[in-house]
């Protein structure tokens, strides 16, 4: 239908109440599939526990004492450390890799290029998604 130039659209406005009503069945959907997987874990989460645990039993230590740990803990720490060389190395190597790229970019075919953009996409979403949760879930700054 026309009036007056401009066109009515073909489905009626939702109003506020119809809206709230709306909200309030989804959020019974949703307190139901919560309640759902709450029993499910409630029900299976120790088999699950129990599987997980011997499936894994060759990096159990045992007796896990506090001197276990702490020398686990220097281990993972020394041995983090000594990679860094190799880690570096791989950095130079990328950088080069780079670098060379940006001098030929005239012969960058666009599927590389569209790669390489999604990929800046993914960091700064995962950039975007830290900055969230390290404030503490909210959208709009940090808790005083």
């Amino acid at each position: 239908m026309r009036h007056r130039g401009l066109t009515q659209p073909s489905t009626p406005h939702l109003s506020i109440v119809s809206i709230k009503i709306l909200m309030a069945s989804k959020l019974q959907q949703l307190q139901s599939k919560a309640c759902q997987a709450s029993k499910f874990v409630a029900r299976n989460g120790t088999a699950y526990y129990k599987q997980l645990l011997e499936e894994n039993k060759q990096y159990i230590q045992e007796p896990a004492t506090i001197e276990k740990c702490n020398e686990l803990s220097k281990q993972l720490f020394f041995t983090r450390l000594a990679s860094i060389p190799g880690r570096t190395e791989s950095f130079w190597k990328e950088l080069d890799y780079v670098k060379n790229l940006w001098k030929h970019r005239s012969e960058v075919k666009v599927e590389d290029a569209g790669i390489a953009a999604l990929f800046g996409l993914e960091c700064f979403a995962w950039f975007c998604a830290g900055e969230i949760v390290g404030r503490g879930f909210t959208f709009t700054g940090y808790y005083p």
